[in-house]
């Protein structure tokens, strides 16, 4: 009879943080938008880390390191991540729309927004992933500035997830459509 032991973290491989911070990253940019928990927010850091994202915009309200709730949510990924602050979401959308060859996605339920499983990301361009405050979700002006609004199939009787919960979710799809052709090649 096969044994199904739980790895030890030496047998798990991670690498180091110097050698994560050398690695080339996923070309998925994370914006959020006024998120108002800071644990949300330091558990969305341990999510970028796990799929190698580029980089955090934290907007808004949204917490930023060094907060306490945040650091201990994130257990470390702040350093590894990169992340930046912009007071304004809409204006840092403006930005990086100048720049060019960069989608830019709101995580949200609206009139047209495009089912998750269904969403085909183009491999050679970036994408930028808005997600938005816990009670009022993305601000509208924001997803006015959006290419378009990705939503995640629910069937229950809520009309939302954790915020923290909704990035894993969509960063899982996303980072296997765009980066995984092979997972043992990873």
């Amino acid at each position: 009879m096969t044994t199904n032991n739980k790895l030890s973290n030496n047998a798990l491989n991670r690498v180091d943080l110097s050698t994560y911070k050398k690695l080339d990253k996923a070309s998925i940019l994370l914006i959020l938008d006024d998120i108002r928990s800071a644990i949300n927010v330091g558990s969305i850091f341990r999510t970028a880390d796990a799929f190698k994202i580029e980089k955090i915009f934290l907007c808004g309200i949204t917490a930023i390191p060094p907060n306490k709730d945040l650091l201990k949510s994130a257990l470390g990924a702040t350093e590894s991540v990169d992340w930046e602050y912009r007071s304004s979401t809409s204006e840092l959308l403006k930005e990086l729309k100048e720049k060019g060859s960069i989608k830019i996605f709101s995580i949200e339920q609206t009139k047209n927004s495009l089912a998750l499983n269904e969403f085909k990301p183009v491999t050679e361009e970036k994408i930028a992933l808005i997600f938005g405050n816990e009670v009022e979700g993305v601000a509208q002006e924001v997803i006015n500035l959006s290419d378009g609004s990705i939503e995640i199939p629910q069937f229950g009787t809520k009309h939302s997830f954790n915020v923290a919960v909704s990035a894993g979710i969509v960063l899982w799809d996303v980072y296997s459509k765009t980066h995984l052709n092979n997972y043992s090649n990873v």
